[in-house]
């Protein structure tokens, strides 16, 4: 089968592999009909995930149709239509047993498609513990909605209820990437007082005020002063920061007023630095990643419901025998770019 392929760091190729199988009782093999390219793959791409594996093929975002499954697995069965989650995870450890999903302690627990074990970039994928890691999709979804439930829409639902949003904050989300509008979407679901958001790019700024005219957008040389003047007490009673750079990551702590809640969604490729000394007093609460993405289900119903729409984002389409121009395209963000969807074969 075609597999996009992490050859070596800085090298992605297009390759043949043998199609998957089951290896195990909870396993599923999916044909993959939908995939998408996240940022996190091109992190991967350059060397920056240290745990990623060479020769694994990539890609965590996907839906496809259950081919076969394993004498255990009795949530999911051939035929069905299927989000397949980011996270492994064995649902019987205490991490799981818990909601934190991405830390369990199995050997492939955590984020481990398209990353320590073969992804979704690919014709057909194996899927541990199948029960846990696929979610049915209604027959009144389309495979397009439901593309983004097992990763980007699973980390945005996860930022937001960790993020404890009431009715009466001012929230403030720092990227208006796909990560960003997703995380953004959910946050609206919380209708808090006011939402700013805070993104450099001006056509991701436009896309956000043309989509949801409700909220407010700034740039990173404004924010500080937005949210002074729009947050009732000073600044923004949350902040979830999903740009990613050493920028945002100090704007988040400075944009929240005194005793607010900071969440860091994003996924940075370096260390960054409290200062401490100049934080005093403020009283912040942090909260990190990654994604716990076991509310699949919820969120699907959701999307069945109307609640949530992530189709926009989807800006371009190429078949998996282009994928390399997909990721040329999604890389240096040209023509526009938010999200490519790759066909299966």
């Amino acid at each position: 089968m075609l597999s996009y392929t992490y050859l070596s760091p800085g090298k992605f190729g297009l390759i043949q592999k043998p199609k998957p199988v089951l290896r195990h009782d909870r396993d599923a093999i999916v044909r993959v009909t939908l995939s998408s390219i996240c940022t996190s793959d091109l992190h991967i791409k350059h060397g920056t995930v240290p745990r990623a594996i060479p020769g694994v093929t990539v890609g965590h975002e996907m839906v496809g149709i259950v081919e076969s499954v394993g004498a255990e697995v009795s949530t999911v069965k051939p035929g069905d239509r299927v989000s397949v989650n980011v996270e492994t995870f064995c649902g019987t450890c205490f991490f799981c047993q818990h909601g934190y999903v991405n830390n369990c302690t199995d050997p492939n627990g955590g984020w481990a498609l398209g990353c320590r074990i073969d992804g979704g970039q690919a014709e057909y994928v194996r899927v541990p513990y199948a029960d846990q890691g696929l979610t049915i999709i209604p027959d009144t979804v389309t495979d397009r909605q439901a593309l983004f439930v097992g990763d980007l829409l699973a980390t945005g639902f996860w930022a937001t209820r960790i993020s404890e949003i009431g009715p009466e904050d001012t929230v403030l989300l720092l990227g208006a990437g796909p990560t960003g509008i997703c995380t953004l979407l959910c946050a609206l679901l919380k209708e808090p007082r006011k939402i700013i958001v805070c993104e450099p790019d001006p056509m991701r700024r436009a896309f956000v005020q043309t989509q949801y005219p409700q909220v407010l957008t700034t740039t990173p040389e404004e924010v500080v002063s937005v949210v002074r003047k729009e947050g009732a007490h000073g600044g923004a009673d949350v902040v979830l920061e999903i740009a990613g750079s050493s920028d945002s990551f100090q704007l988040a702590w400075q944009c929240a007023r005194p005793n607010a809640i900071v969440t860091i969604v994003a996924m940075y490729d370096r260390p960054q630095i409290l200062p401490l000394p100049e934080m005093y007093g403020k009283n912040l609460t942090f909260k990190t990643g990654g994604v716990d993405g076991c509310h699949c289900k919820e969120v699907l119903s959701l999307i069945q419901t109307g609640q949530l729409d992530t189709t926009p984002l989807i800006t371009h389409t190429f078949p998996l025998t282009e994928i390399e121009a997909a990721y040329d395209l999604f890389e240096y963000r040209r023509d526009g770019v938010i999200k490519v969807a790759i066909q299966g074969t």
